[in-house]
């Protein structure tokens, strides 16, 4: 691995993506990416006694779909790299209890499915692990309530809140060639414009996703024309204009290949206010739509800014502001 510029590691050793895992909740499983994931549960306890169960119900899932394609056995992973919403990652700890796997949880707020994966590579290719895998989860009923305000105030919402994700995305890597290979990826800066609303994270993000696909250019020395798709985590309908603008008066016109998780995961009349977001956000649209679009040869190569608010209720109550980041993880489709 070599640093490129500033902020962007390269793989010089190449690293890929195994198989991939997505299990998701009822609105997610209505939505226009139902046939791509691998379970769509069509209730938001999963079958479990309460939200905080049905969230590890989705991370255990993820990850046995992820290893049930991939054809391995959980004793033959070296390390598990987890993250959530919840106080602690809970979720990742009490599933890595489950499976036994070695684990390191991190924590990147909505950013944490990019965050896992781009150090998942880092450490296989430096060798320390064989085969790894990233997983990351959110929950509607737990994060709204926790991550926010708590549901029970039942306070209204605006139009500009995104609406959290309920589902997990697992993904197997190994330096074994597979028909994904994670190229590249570019560590981003925490940002804070000074907003402090937590019912308009799409606009709080923007700055982040700015600075890291920005950075990312410069570092590699690339244009939005490289690539097919630039996906961010979650800025919804709010934030995407925003970044757009914000891109092109620095010269770079993104409009052509940029696209949002958030806004892909649901359809427009689903009621998500703005959009999607949490951890799940961009995990399950990545690992289930867009690497099955590299491997049907619809895109070469793709760009996936996953975005986070690092914010809780007692920092919001405290009146402090919002401070974000972004990461990005390139993903190409190799043909031999």
């Amino acid at each position: 691995m070599g640093q490129t510029g500033k902020q962007t590691w390269t793989f010089t050793k190449p690293v890929y993506i195994q198989s991939t895992g997505t299990v998701v909740g009822p609105l997610e499983g209505a939505g226009p990416l139902h046939n791509l994931f691998d379970y769509s549960y069509d209730d938001l306890h999963c079958g479990e006694a309460n939200w905080e169960l049905a969230e590890r119900r989705l991370m255990s899932d993820a990850v046995h779909y992820c290893l049930q394609k991939a054809g391995v056995d959980q004793t033959s992973i070296d390390l598990l790299l987890t993250g959530d919403l919840l106080n602690q990652n809970v979720t990742g700890n009490y599933v890595a209890r489950q499976l036994g796997i070695p684990l390191l949880g991190m924590f990147g707020a909505c950013s944490t499915s990019m965050e896992t994966l781009a150090t998942g590579a880092a450490l296989i290719e430096a060798g320390y692990a064989k085969q790894a895998i990233a997983a990351v989860s959110s929950h509607n009923a737990t994060a709204e309530r926790q991550y926010r305000y708590p549901t029970e105030y039942g306070g209204q919402k605006p139009k500009t809140a995104t609406f959290t994700v309920t589902g997990s995305g697992a993904a197997l890597l190994s330096t074994q060639p597979s028909a994904i290979r994670i190229e590249a990826a570019t560590i981003g800066r925490v940002m804070d414009y000074g907003t402090n609303d937590p019912f308009d994270l799409g606009s709080a993000m923007v700055p982040a996703a700015w600075s890291t696909i920005k950075a990312h250019f410069e570092d590699m020395g690339r244009m939005p024309s490289d690539y097919d798709v630039i996906a961010t985590g979650d800025l919804s309908s709010v934030g995407t204009p925003i970044l757009r603008d914000m891109l092109k008066n620095d010269g770079y016109d993104v409009s052509e290949v940029h696209d949002d998780c958030g806004l892909m995961v649901f359809h427009s009349d689903q009621p998500v206010f703005s959009g999607g977001s949490g951890c799940a956000c961009s995990a399950v649209v990545t690992y289930g739509k867009l690497i099955d679009d590299l491997k049907q040869g619809k895109y070469k190569r793709i760009l996936v800014v996953a975005t986070g608010a690092l914010m809780n209720p007692m920092m919001i109550q405290q009146k402090e502001t919002i401070p974000c980041i972004a990461h990005g993880v390139v993903l190409t489709k190799e043909d031999n």
